[in-house]
Formats: structure tokens, sequence, C-alpha cells
């Protein structure tokens, strides 16, 4: 007896299993990446305009005469006298701003440095060597980022009079070898860029800690100690309440300190010394891109060296 199975039904032709495609969705991503990427550059925009602004304005404010100073409008040029701008600065007091400018260079390298090779020491030990009270010492660094440094103002300045130091460049320079935040970022640094095993060979192959350090972890670093420096050469150049407090003769002042006496001028004294002040702030932007564009190779090295490991 033969049996005869009942019919599939038949499939509709527009349904195909899957669930339906709505033709609106794809047009619907497309204008949200579309209102995404406005927003984007938008806010790039913003942003961008909002940095160069008060530069575009410092620039073009150092073109112009005292009384075009006031009179003109603050975005456009007029008539230039920045050659007339220059020479008044640089002249004034016998060029005292070139001593100013040398010293803020001064204070800035030597201070730096030494805090460079200090703090990317002390990030390397944290990071490569195991040793009691190393969690103690590292949380006892990062809270000492909660003190603000006014604070430690009166006790410096205590200090610094029984040292005789007051008044004397090492009153800038020493308190500028220590910084916490910059130990803190070597440690982190040391702990990505420097692998232990590199280390375990080179004391098998009998080569000593300092060594190693020098020839091994120091170079490995060299990103980060760069960014340390750069952090720290800036910090160091807008530095102005340390000089204010320590520093007495106005032929040791810093660029900072300097460019503020004669503000103040305006208000104790009928001069108007607004103009060289304009200059001298664009002046003192020279150092600071000089260099950014010289260390530039450092973070460069520094990023291809992990695509070649």
């Amino acid at each position: 007896m033969t049996t005869t199975l009942p019919a599939a039904p038949a499939k509709n032709p527009g349904t195909t299993g899957r669930r339906p495609v709505n033709p609106r969705a794809g047009t619907g991503r497309a204008r949200h990446s579309r209102r995404t990427k406005a927003l984007v550059l938008g806010g790039l925009v913003f942003f961008t305009i909002y940095s160069l602004a008060p530069i575009w304005w410092l620039i073009v404010s150092a073109t112009k005469s005292q009384r075009d100073l006031y009179t003109s409008n603050g975005l456009w040029f007029a008539d230039m006298h920045l050659m007339d701008n220059l020479r008044q600065l640089f002249t004034y007091q016998d060029g005292i701003f070139l001593k100013w400018m040398w010293n803020t260079v001064f204070y800035g390298v030597v201070g730096t440095t030494g805090m460079t090779l200090l703090c990317v020491a002390c990030g390397y030990g944290l990071a490569m060597y195991d040793f009691k009270g190393r969690g103690f010492l590292m949380g006892c660094i990062i809270g000492s980022f909660l003190v603000p440094h006014a604070l430690l103002t009166i006790p410096s300045f205590l200090l610094f009079t029984d040292l005789q130091m007051i008044d004397t460049p090492w009153a800038i320079i020493v308190p500028s070898f220590f910084n916490a935040f910059s130990v803190y970022l070597a440690k982190v640094y040391a702990e990505g860029a420097i692998p232990p095993e590199l280390l375990e060979a080179a004391r098998i192959d009998g080569a000593g800690e300092y060594r190693i350090f020098f020839t091994i972890g120091a170079r490995l670093m060299s990103t980060g100690a760069a960014t340390v420096f750069l952090l720290g050469f800036v910090g160091s150049w807008n530095s102005f309440f340390g000089p204010l407090v320590f520093l007495r003769s106005p032929e040791k002042w810093t660029v900072m300190v300097g460019l503020y006496s004669w503000l103040k001028v305006k208000v104790d004294a009928s001069a108007d010394l607004t103009g060289m002040v304009v200059v001298g702030s664009m002046i003192s932007l020279v150092p600071m891109v000089v260099l950014m564009l010289s260390m530039q190779r450092y973070w460069r090295s520094g990023v291809t060296l992990g695509s070649l490991k």
C-alpha cells in the first residue's frame, strides 16, 4: 500500500527565512556616521582656534606700536613696528632681558638634566628590582602628588636661608632635581619598555648593575627620558612662584619674573612697558618651539622601536 505524504506548503517568494532587511538601516548608519564625523571635526576646529588664538594675538600685538596696541583691532595688524620693538626690548636697562633669558635657560637645562637622571634611575630601580618596602615607597611617591607645592614654600625658604642659598641659582636648581610625578612616569615606562629577561641575560654574561643600567636600561628608556626632560623643562621655564620668592637681585631673575616686574611699572609709575612685555612674551616662546622640534626624533624612534620587536 502506497502512502502519500502531504505536500509541503509553498514558500512565499518574498520570504527567505531571515529577518527582513530594512532598506533605511544603511541610510541611518551613514547619516549617523556623517553626524559623528561633523561633530569630531567641529570639536577639533574649535580647540585649534582656542589654542592658536592667543598666539595669533601675541604675534599681531608684537608688531604694533604702543599707541596702536590700544587703539587698533587686536586680531589684525596695523603699522609694522616689530624691529623697533625688538631693538627697544634688547637695549632696555642695558639688555637685561637677554640676561633673564640666559638665566632661565641655565636654570632649566641644569635643573632638568639632573632631574631626568635622578628620576629615570629611580623609576628604573622601582620597576626592575624587588626589595622590601617598595610598595610603601611607591605609595609615598604617589601620595606626594596630593601635597600642593605652595605649602612647601615657607619650609623651603627657611631651609635655604639656613643653607645660605637664598638669592643664588641653587635655590632654583636644587628643588627642580626632585619630581615625584617624573619618577612615577619613568617607573611605568620602564615596566613596559625593558624586558626582565634581557637584564638576566646581561647578568649571566657578567655585566654589573651600573653597566646594565647605562648600556641597556637607559637606552631603552630614551623616549621616556625625553618626555620627562620635556615636561620638566617646560615646567621650569614657566616657573614663577619659586623665582619670585627665592631670588632678590634683578640680574638673577627668570624671564617670567622679569616680565612681571615690567607690568608692575605701569601700576607703580607713569611709564607703560606693556608693548615690551608683549614682545618679550613672544620671544620667550622661541626656546619652547625649538625644544619641541628638536626632540621629535626621540618619540619617533620610540614608536618605530616597538614595531621592530
